[in-house]
């Protein structure tokens, strides 16, 4: 009798290892097992009892990988001794993989974290380089059984292309249809016993299940993976139903044509697969589609300031940004591409890609990797490579900022999963009654194949997401970008909205400026908009763009650069100190204007304030009164000058405060949250952050402002401010399509299971109607979404 090796399963076809009573086929995997049980990981063999996968024999397959133009393309972030790298690994194939991939950091110190892409069979690996090479991390896999399969199309990271083993499954499917129902045809004839293709008739049915061996044991190849993946962790899955139904009328069929009973249902099964395959597809390429409108658009109204040839900035849209253009980069603003240093000191803060706060001086020359946040002053870049908009995507969906999970999900799955338990229960009913009582074998089989294949929940699952998607499509088209479908459902359960006063309530550009104080000379004001430039703050832009350019652009450098949130900026522009603010930071106890106003000192000595005539919103009281079914509160950091103002906008119940710290707005939304609201919070993105993240939907408005906060959950532009009622009015139509799409994925499953269980629905017409109930729902979704998306804001 053979031994199989405890690690990897296979036959121990040479010497044994005999080791801590396990037998091993090598050394290799025998160290494996040493590794895992060293580092406490021994309950990888629990998730699959033949975990491990043959690995080859050790050989430096990888010492091309440390060549540095290799090194170059391969990477995805190489900085401060940090190199984050994602391989693409096709033997990722069940869940003890993923498990041991993303655990491989206990194993190896040099590793620091690790991520699997199952559906895209990757990982992202982050490691330190001061002692560990890049073709050492590959061997490492390739030792763990992992190999790296590394080539031209994995280096220069293409998109990916259409999963064409699927169209060769559907293709093999269909080829095998046909010809079955083509071999199926003397059966048509079988009273006519002088017709000479009776005599063939056994022939034929060989062919007929040589046909359908390709479709059953290749072509449902995936529906028993996941099946079975699903089964070996307790778990039962939509496809389960699906594989005893394809198994019971494959077995069937091989019974009744060795018999000679008839020629069974080759065809049916065939057909069952080519129609199920083909919905698969369709749901594939669907989801695919949704996946790049988010990718493309999700980012549109973030925007960048672009030097021109002439000297000249001018915001453009980051999608439509080249190579060998140059930009100009503000403290706290994202770099959109990997670019190189052309002008400035650059501290890179690379949180958003490694999750650690670190910043990292770069000087003139060097490269910037795409995701890292500036630190200080403006710095000036050339860009080296295009805009990956997905890339921004998932910085924007980054771990560290995701919330709670989706209900309607939730509820999909249990519905899903419970559903599946009734299903199969139905069907041993229904076998019971047609094999006892109707006595009837070989409608049993066709009954319960019928049953398992009708009353596949697809169209169940795919209630949500179609319709979210297409949802976030329409919001996408009207300005407004959310981060994911969670933020279009949470929409729809807001109760209480919290307004930011300044860039949000206010159009900062519109705003009247004046200047009350000791007349600045033309050196001061060069040196102020010298200071300004650098940030983004709402009130800070404004003031940049009214203090006027006197001579052709030049970069003046800015020392010691800081920028306290809710208090000011400050910095030393040619030996000279600035402070722009709050009268408090600058120092002035004196002077305290009653107006939104920004105070100026230098080198210590008051000189005067700027003060705002704020120009609110057009029709804002109209829009603040169309939200009358929610609790509203106003937090505004200014002093309360216009407050008489805002209460003529706002009703009486609102809750109005001033003065009000981004800590403050933090904890008050906190105090709401525990009183059970669910807090829509609505801010400028920078002062507002903490209060965007802690809110059930943070929004940040956009005005031309050139930020990205991965805090909030959508990006709203400001031009579009007074759709807000109509986007949660279509958030909460939404959430009824979703519930519309359940109760008629119900009807079908309940009207479907009656025709099956009642005999008079035939495997092949049920395989039919399977992918054609998902179609239904998706056009259904799409249809009835683009309709009242059209009537929402139809009247704008």
């Amino acid at each position: 009798m053979s031994e199989h090796c405890f690690h990897c399963g296979q036959i121990i076809e040479d010497t044994q290892i005999d080791f801590d009573n396990k037998l091993f086929c090598c050394k290799g995997c025998k160290s494996v097992y040493e590794i895992l049980n060293q580092n406490k990981l021994e309950n990888y063999y629990s998730l699959n009892s033949k975990a491990g996968i043959k690995p080859e024999k050790r050989q430096n397959y990888f010492e091309f990988l440390d060549t540095q133009q290799v090194f170059d393309k391969i990477i995805d972030y190489s900085e401060d001794g940090l190199i984050l790298v994602t391989f693409k690994i096709p033997v990722i194939h069940c869940s003890a993989c993923i498990w041991l991939l993303e655990s491989i950091k206990n194993i190896n110190k040099n590793i620091i974290y690790s991520t699997v892409n199952f559906s895209s069979k990757t990982v992202q690996i982050a490691y330190k380089n001061e002692s560990f090479k890049l073709s050492e991390l590959a061997n490492f896999l390739t030792d763990l059984g992992y190999k790296p399969v590394i080539n031209f199309e994995t280096t220069e990271k293409k998109p990916e292309k259409v999963d064409h083993s699927l169209l060769v499954k559907i293709g093999i499917a269909g080829f095998a249809f046909g010809n079955i129902m083509l071999f199926a045809f003397p059966e048509f004839f079988e009273n006519e016993k002088d017709l000479w293709l009776q005599q063939y008739n056994y022939f034929f049915r060989i062919l007929m299940f040589l046909f359908s061996l390709p479709v059953v044991f290749y072509c449902a190849s995936d529906y028993y993976k996941s099946a079975w993946g699903a089964l070996k962790h307790g778990v039962l899955n939509i496809d389960l139903p699906i594989v005893i139904g394809i198994f019971a009328l494959f077995f069937r069929s091989c019974f009744e044509a060795y018999t000679g009973i008839s020629n069974g249902y080759f065809d049916s099964l065939s057909g069952l697969l080519f129609f199920m395959l083909l919905g698969k597809y369709f749901q594939q390429r669907t989801y695919k589609t949704l996946a790049f409108d988010r990718d493309y658009k999700s980012f549109y109204p973030i925007a960048v300031t672009k030097i021109t040839s002439n000297k000249i900035h001018e915001n453009i849209l980051i999608s439509n940004l080249k190579i060998g253009d140059r930009i100009l980069i503000r403290n706290q603003e994202i770099i959109p591409a990997d670019s190189v240093l052309i002008h400035g000191e650059a501290f890179i803060d690379n949180s958003f890609i490694t999750g650690e706060s670190k910043l990292v001086e770069k000087k003139v020359g060097e490269k910037i990797y795409a995701g890292g946040k500036q630190s200080g002053t403006t710095i000036e870049l050339e860009i080296i490579k295009e805009v990956n908009q997905s890339y921004l995507t998932r910085l924007w969906n980054n771990e560290a900022f995701k919330k709670d999970t989706s209900t309607i999900d939730s509820i999909t799955n249990n519905i899903s999963k419970y559903f599946v338990m009734v299903i199969l229960i139905i069907t041993i009913l229904s076998g019971l009654y047609w094999y006892f009582i109707e006595k009837n074998t070989s409608q049993m089989y066709q009954v319960i194949t019928s049953i398992l294949i009708v009353a596949c929940p697809c169209a169940l699952a795919l209630s949500a997401p179609f319709t979210l998607g297409n949802i976030m499509r329409i919001f996408g088209r009207e300005k407004f970008y959310v981060k994911d479908a969670l933020t279009v459902e949470k929409l729809a359960k807001i109760n209480h909205i919290v307004f930011d006063k300044t860039g949000t309530l206010t159009i900062n550009k519109a705003s009247k400026i004046s200047y009350e104080g000791e007349k600045l000379t033309p050196e001061e004001l060069k040196n102020l908009k010298a200071l300004l430039q650098n940030s983004n703050h709402p009130l800070s832009r404004s003031l940049y763009e009214t203090i006027p350019m006197t001579t052709e652009y030049v970069p003046i450098k800015v020392k010691d650069y800081e920028e306290i949130i809710g208090k000011g900026i400050k910095g030393v522009v040619k030996e000279v100190e600035y402070k722009i603010g709050s009268s408090n930071f600058v120092g002035n106890e004196k002077n305290i204007s009653s107006n939104t106003s920004v105070h100026i000192s230098i080198n210590g000595i008051y000189k005067g304030h700027y003060i705002f005539k704020n120009q609110y919103r057009k029709d804002l009281k109209e829009i603040i009164s169309s939200l009358k079914n929610y609790k509203i509160s106003l937090l505004s950091g200014d002093n309360d000058s216009e407050k008489l103002s805002l209460e003529k906008i706002f009703s009486t119940d609102t809750v109005i405060k001033f003065n009000q710290s981004p800590q403050d707005k933090l904890d008050y939304i906190k105090n709401l949250q525990d009183k059970g609201h669910n807090v829509l919070m609505l801010g400028d993105g920078l002062n507002d952050a903490g209060a965007l993240k802690q809110s059930n939907v943070g929004v940040a408005i956009s005005d031309d402002i050139n930020s990205f906060t991965p805090s909030s959950d959508a990006i709203l532009d400001g031009n579009n401010f007074a759709y807000l009622p109509l986007y949660l009015k279509l958030s909460k139509k939404a959430l009824a399509i979703v519930s519309i799409c359940f109760i008629i994925s119900f009807c079908y499953n309940i009207i479907g299971l009656s025709f099956a269980v009642s005999n008079r629905l035939s495997p092949l017409v049920a395989a039919i109607l399977m992918p054609v109930s998902s179609i239904s729902v998706v056009l259904l979704t799409t249809l009835v979404s683009k309709i009242i998306g059209y009537q929402t804001f139809k009247s704008r």
